[in-house]
């Protein structure tokens, strides 16, 4: 996580934003009397309100703990993947 005043990251925005996209960093801005902010890539975001939504449902998380449970007791099926012909 990289930690960066607003006045450097005014002066640096582009990279600084490459790091978070490319890098995959997080970077918290910081600002007077503590009013931070913290920037993160689209695709970070994206993912965060993804597992905030999937999590947030009960029956979801519920779901996805049990599978894990299995996963972790060796509960598990493998398979050969059938390739689909692009022509057909």
């Amino acid at each position: 996580m990289l930690a960066v005043n607003y006045t450097n990251l005014r002066d640096n925005m582009k990279a600084y934003m490459d790091k978070v996209t490319d890098d995959y960093e997080t970077m918290i801005v910081t600002r007077k009397d503590n009013k931070n902010v913290v920037m993160i890539s689209e695709e970070a975001y994206n993912n965060l309100m993804e597992n905030v939504h999937v999590m947030g449902n009960k029956s979801n998380y519920d779901w996805l703990m049990e599978s894990k449970a299995q996963l972790e007791r060796g509960n598990v099926v493998t398979h050969d993947l059938i390739v689909a012909n692009a022509d057909e």
